[in-house]
């Protein structure tokens, strides 16, 4: 049968995070919860950094895109999530499949791109402070995080090509809560062996390159600020420290996931949830926990909000 995608499939089924209807219950609340007290926070990160001049650096930058880049990311997996919780059918289309795997690898690359550019901020601010209003300029912070986009979008691109030329004529069952490439390269009914290794190259080579990029990058960030006497580097090093426990939050997950053999595991799941719904949130509030200057700013803001409501 010749179709879009020489298959038989219309929809995918998902088994979900658990069966058990009291645990599908308490987990929407948690989440509920969870989304009520971070998602705000998270646009407030925003609103704070675009508000306040005086956080008007690249690093600042940076970490507003990073905010927005989480919001969306969230945005792709977790709202049908939810709905699921409470639905006894969870059903995806293929189309839906195919648009939630490639806004998950189009949004988590353009992240972990965007990390790299932030890495290189903070490389010429301690290495070549004396050039950095030239060499990080308004114009090259915009080039950067453009180039982070475009990176991120033929990223998921090719993922999303490979996959959508395989054939599905059955089962259409993904035991997850969402559409990723290895659950639904496994239901296809052709040979995957080179789709899978194109896949690993693609996705898990990238991810572990990256991770082991930045940990040495700040690894030897760290060295230098340790051995010199610049004025300032303690805030230098805490800043480099926040920026490798978000690239540790971020790649850990990610690492699991997509560098070893897609055969299931048992804590796959478990993994797959923070590293969907959990951490993505995290992020900017991590940043934002270890830096003195943004939570100023922020208190600030809504002292001020308050008394606009107050007059």
């Amino acid at each position: 049968m010749e179709q879009r995608n020489h298959s038989e499939v219309s929809e995918f089924l998902f088994l979900g995070v658990s069966q058990v209807k009291e645990v599908q219950l308490i987990l929407f609340l948690l989440f509920i919860l969870f989304y009520s007290l971070i998602l705000p926070g998270n646009i407030l990160i925003i609103l704070t950094i675009r508000l306040d001049h005086n956080l008007g650096s690249p690093m600042y930058f940076f970490l507003a895109n990073l905010a927005f880049l989480d919001i969306c990311y969230i945005s792709v997996i977790p709202p049908k999530m939810l709905a699921d919780f409470l639905s006894q059918h969870k059903t995806i289309s293929y189309g839906g499949c195919m648009c939630q795997l490639f806004f998950l690898h189009f949004l988590g690359a353009t992240e972990m791109f965007l990390l790299i550019a932030m890495a290189y901020d903070r490389y010429v601010a301690i290495c070549r402070p004396l050039q950095y209003i030239y060499l990080v300029n308004r114009t090259m912070c915009c080039s950067l995080v453009g180039a982070s986009w475009a990176g991120g979008f033929v990223h998921a691109i090719i993922l999303v090509t490979l996959t959508h030329q395989l054939s599905f004529c059955g089962p259409n069952i993904l035991d997850s809560f969402f559409c990723d490439v290895h659950q639904v390269i496994r239901l296809a009914c052709t040979d995957t062996h080179q789709v899978e290794v194109l896949t690993f190259v693609n996705n898990g080579l990238v991810i572990l390159s990256a991770f082991i990029f930045l940990i040495i990058s700040y690894g030897i960030l760290l060295t230098k600020l340790r051995t010199s006497i610049t004025h300032g580097k303690n805030k230098a090093s805490s800043t480099c420290v926040t920026h490798i426990i978000v690239v540790c939050v971020m790649f850990t997950p990610a690492i699991y996931l997509y560098t070893r053999p897609s055969e299931p595991l048992p804590m796959d799941k478990v993994v797959a949830i923070f590293h969907t719904v959990i951490f993505p949130l995290l992020n900017p509030v991590i940043y934002t926990m270890m830096n003195k200057e943004i939570k100023s700013s922020m208190m600030k803001l809504i002292k001020r909000y308050k008394l606009w409501t107050i007059e």
